[in-house]
């Protein structure tokens, strides 16, 4: 019973330092949006060639959709916190 125990400590150990580790190195979700409306759209509406102006997307990070519209989230990607548990606001990438 005791080392049933002990395994099981060790195993939920693991699963918490992977999920702080994944946490820390994750991007916030990137959404194509219309500025104007915030309705979601397709990702070729977004496309990431600035020099183009036939797109009518922005990329929108973070925050949560409701009836295809996002709230709660930014269209500055360094404006949404993608840390998790011991991790710094500081995003790398």
């Amino acid at each position: 019973m005791r080392r049933l125990r002990s395994s099981t400590v060790v195993l939920g150990g693991m699963g918490v330092l992977a999920a702080t580790i994944t946490a820390c190195g994750s991007d916030p979700d990137k959404r194509c949006v219309d500025p104007v409306t915030r309705e979601t759209l397709p990702s070729y509406e977004c496309d990431d060639d600035k020099g183009s102006s036939s797109h009518r997307g922005s990329y929108y990070y973070g925050g949560s959709i409701s009836d295809n519209r996002v709230s709660g989230g930014s269209f500055d990607k360094k404006a949404v916190d993608s840390g998790g548990f011991g991790c710094s606001g500081s995003g790398g990438g």
